[in-house]
């Protein structure tokens, strides 16, 4: 397979971001499969553009904060935080738990705010950054059981990740389970996660509407998640009303990223 030197240098910087102690150059195009001279051309091109910097001493490639600094810029240009924030803010103190928006960006979710409930002791905190894994987060399924059944597994398959990737002990592995869980999610209203996108984690979300009214596509989810120690499934039903309500909440705000120039927004 044929890869352009865009290709390249994409996935330069995805295989960079899951290495913060930075890598070899050597150690860079065994991973690749890229020769030697072609790495060393990637990565001096991306550390002309300020995306990579080279460790004096340990002569290690790595990540410079160029690209955060850029999806903070969109995310403030999107006026995420101006609209979703104040909403997450409530939740948040409400529950005493970790609330979260995601946003519908493709076929994929993307974490984009987040607000900390439980101010001391035992608390959940995510990776700013990290990919939500579709089938196995309240927040990937709360948006799945919004789309048409087939086109929501399409998406699972194409992503890869289930029987591959198991974050937590109790996430389902085959495609068969995922589709009782996304009925499951349909009929009961909003997602759940026990043990499935990390271990001793346990999360409720909603989805969230362009606008009022069950037919307005689905643009965001938002979560609550906290230690499964301290949610418990009667808790967690409590919290996913407190969640369903924030959902509607943003759904009646969402109009109002258009104004910020979000397209996403429509």
């Amino acid at each position: 397979m044929l890869h352009s030197p865009a290709q390249r240098c994409l996935d330069v910087l995805e295989l960079l971001a899951e290495a913060p102690e930075g890598l070899a150059l050597s150690a860079v195009g065994a991973r690749l499969a890229i020769p030697k001279s072609a790495t060393h051309r990637f990565l001096a091109l991306l550390e002309g553009r300020g995306f990579v910097r080279q460790d004096p001493a340990s002569q290690r490639y790595m990540l410079t904060f160029k690209l955060p600094a850029l999806a903070f810029r969109f995310i403030a240009a999107t006026g995420v935080g101006d609209v979703a924030q104040p909403v997450l803010d409530a939740l948040a103190a409400r529950t005493g738990e970790l609330a979260r928006l995601a946003v519908v960006d493709g076929d994929t979710l993307t974490w984009v705010a987040k607000a900390q409930g439980a101010p001391r002791g035992l608390r959940y905190d995510d990776h700013a950054g990290r990919e939500v894994v579709l089938h196995a987060t309240a927040t990937g399924k709360a948006w799945l059981a919004s789309l048409a059944e087939e086109r929501a597994i399409a998406i699972v398959e194409r992503a890869g990740q289930i029987g591959r990737q198991q974050p937590g002990p109790r996430a389902v592995t085959t495609l068969a389970a995922l589709r009782r869980e996304l009925r499951a999610t349909r009929k009961r209203g909003w997602g759940e996660a026990v043990e499935e996108g990390e271990p001793g984690v346990a999360a409720v979300a909603a989805a969230v509407r362009a606008q009022r009214g069950e037919r307005a596509p689905v643009v965001a989810t938002v979560s609550v998640a906290g230690p499964l120690a301290r949610l418990p499934a009667a808790r967690r039903e409590a919290l996913a009303r407190e969640a369903v309500a924030a959902a509607a909440e943003l759904a009646e705000l969402w109009p109002a990223r258009a104004a910020l120039g979000d397209p996403r927004a429509a």
